[in-house]
């Protein structure tokens, strides 16, 4: 049976009216995100500088890696500026939300390569290891240390959001780019601190290989969340099991289902349900009113054969 064109209408969910999928939190991430990005910078001076005076490769190895971690908060920053500015734009058609998971993605990708410049450099000093002035250059990195965790406390999480369990992947990118140079400035006092006890030279740069591998680690965890977004991976079984269960309560057929991330915290469901005697689409919309983290539902009804 065709359904006639009011009908069709009638089976069909109209976009929320202010059509915004943002985080909860994304006028104070996009604050606090921007504040770090400063704070980076200056960071980022005095470690590249420092590296060069004390002949650190660890602390030229934290240094590259914070020039591609202020890289990666102002791609933030400026994610969340965007999406708050096109919000509304109807372009969009399900809004701007998905902006901040491909930053978040960029990211992982300038993480990578961040990674990948600093095992070469630190292979090369490894082969041939070279004079590091020791107490500058653990001065220096004991104060990048405690700003990176300063960094960190500002860019903490505040909400969780129901059904959705990575919550504002362009934060958590932001976030993991802190921790991994945080990671990098600790193994760089490691190295430095054995170098300077037993005259290892070579310790600073094994410190040095041993931040790359881990900036990769961190690097790909990022890149796989953020691509299942980006690649409408099925984000939360456990919501997709609730919409199942309340369009099939009175013997209805789920005949389809589709689950997407809309932004942090927003999904979106298309459902067909099939019944001898199916009930007006929006009778099934209310069925799944007030589910958390559903804010978009399209509805088709078939009458079974």
């Amino acid at each position: 049976m065709t359904a006639s064109a009011p009908e069709r209408q009638g089976q069909m969910d109209a976009f929320r009216g202010d059509r915004v999928y943002l985080g909860a939190d994304h006028a104070r991430n996009e604050r606090r995100t921007w504040l770090v990005a400063g704070i980076c910078v200056l960071t980022l001076a005095a470690q590249i500088g420092g590296g060069l005076v004390f002949n650190s490769m660890a602390l030229i190895a934290n240094g590259v890696h914070m020039a591609a971690h202020v890289a990666a908060l102002v791609v933030a920053a400026g994610a969340y500026r965007m999406a708050r500015r096109y919000a509304q734009d109807p372009r969009f058609s399900f809004g701007t939300g998905k902006l901040g998971y491909l930053a978040g993605f960029a990211n992982a990708a300038v993480l990578a390569i961040s990674a990948v410049l600093v095992a070469i450099e630190s292979g090369h000093r490894v082969l041939s290891p070279s004079p590091v002035a020791y107490d500058g250059a653990l001065a220096l990195a004991g104060l990048a240390l405690a700003i990176n965790l300063v960094c960190m406390w500002l860019l903490r999480p505040v909400h969780r959001h129901a059904h959705d369990r990575d919550g504002d992947l362009n934060l958590s990118a932001a976030h993991l780019h802190l921790a991994g140079d945080a990671a990098v400035s600790a193994l760089a006092i490691v190295g430095l601190g054995l170098g300077r006890a037993f005259g290892w030279p070579w310790a600073d740069s094994l410190a040095g290989l041993a931040g790359a591998v881990l900036l990769a680690h961190f690097a790909w965890r990022l890149m796989t969340r953020t691509g299942a977004v980006l690649l409408d991976v099925n984000p939360s079984p456990d919501l997709t099991a609730e919409v199942r269960r309340r369009m099939e309560a009175e013997g209805e057929r789920l005949l389809d289902l589709h689950l997407w991330r809309l932004g942090p915290g927003h999904h979106a469901a298309i459902v067909v349900v099939e019944a001898q005697s199916p009930l007006p689409a929006e009778a099934y919309r209310a069925r799944l009113a007030g589910l958390p983290g559903l804010s978009h539902v399209t509805v088709e009804t078939r009458q079974a054969r």
